[in-house]
């Protein structure tokens, strides 16, 4: 089903964020917090793309599996980055076929393995390029073997902080907005953890004709290693010295650090459902507990509660 489609029947949606799991053992862990998360009912998943290699092989596998497998609904990430023309085209296509609905196109990051990489071998530049390319095979494969007559639905990201490689915020937002125009249906953000961040870039979008559902993305702080990999999984990701006092209190201690991060979490989502949030979008690390406990301490069983 349409993401889009999702959104425009429910007030709000929740969904999870998982990542291609590197070994059997993880993959075993991942799907058994799969299995716990189920029950919440999420809207979507999506599932993350490394920068090259067998990474990309393991989403690929990891989008399949758990739409064969599993009641989540996958939307796969998909980035310009490392990728030809015939490659993405090959990609949609085993999508296609699978039954996947929705793909979230993005500019990508350089493999880090890899770092003097000719950006000159990639036939698309910009996500809005990519965003073009899969529309038009959207509306040349329309109704040919996907189960939605009209192909995927395309989804963008958003950076409420502001996009790392873009300085300027005048201009992230026409680039934005270009993305919008050529097919981006709505737009996921990147995790953030103060809320007026997020309310500043929502009206910045509508001052700039954008107009599609943004859906926001929670990551809570679960232990001191957790906020490390946070700072490499956002660049220019900001704490807030609030909460960085809040961990500080807690000297060390595990379990205290745990409980502050979810608190902070919760009340962001809290704030941001008061504030008619399109969407929610949790980015797990694989894990079920953290997700859980949000739910239960807004007071929601499932995601179906809000419709």
């Amino acid at each position: 089903m349409h993401i889009l489609d999702i959104l425009n029947s429910r007030p709000t949606t929740f969904s999870f964020e998982f990542f291609p799991p590197k070994t059997d053992v993880a993959a075993a862990e991942l799907f058994e917090a799969i299995k716990e998360l189920e029950p919440l009912h999420p809207a979507w998943v999506s599932v993350t793309y490394g920068a090259g290699g067998g990474t990309r092989a393991r989403t690929h596998d990891l989008v399949v599996k758990i739409k064969q497998t599993t009641a989540c609904d996958p939307m796969p990430h998909l980035t310009c980055i490392y990728h030809t023309e015939a490659e993405i085209y090959d990609i949609l296509e085993m999508y296609t076929k699978a039954g996947v609905s929705n793909i979230l196109a993005l500019g990508g990051d350089p493999p880090r393995d890899k770092p003097d990489y000719d950006r000159s071998r990639d036939s698309f530049r910009f996500a809005e390029q990519l965003v073009q390319y899969i529309r038009q095979f959207r509306d040349r494969h329309a109704g040919r073997e996907h189960p939605d007559p009209r192909g995927f639905g395309i989804g963008v990201a958003g950076f409420p902080e502001g996009h790392p490689g873009t300085p300027n915020r005048l201009e992230e937002m026409d680039y934005l907005k270009r993305k919008v125009d050529a097919g981006a249906e709505f737009i996921v953000t990147q995790l953030f953890f103060e809320n007026r961040d997020f309310y500043d870039f929502r009206e910045r979008c509508e001052l700039a004709g954008i107009r599609v559902p943004i859906i926001a993305g929670i990551m809570p702080i679960t232990s001191l290693g957790g906020m490390k990999t946070i700072a490499q999984l956002a660049l220019g990701a900001r704490v807030p010295a609030a909460l960085l006092k809040a961990v500080d209190r807690c000297r060390g201690n595990a379990e205290s650090i745990r409980r502050v991060g979810i608190h902070w979490a919760t009340e962001q989502c809290r704030d941001l459902l008061d504030h008619r949030v399109r969407g929610l979008h949790f980015y797990t690390l694989n894990k079920s507990t953290a997700t859980r406990e949000i739910y239960a301490n807004l007071g929601v069983s499932d995601s179906l509660s809000l419709t």
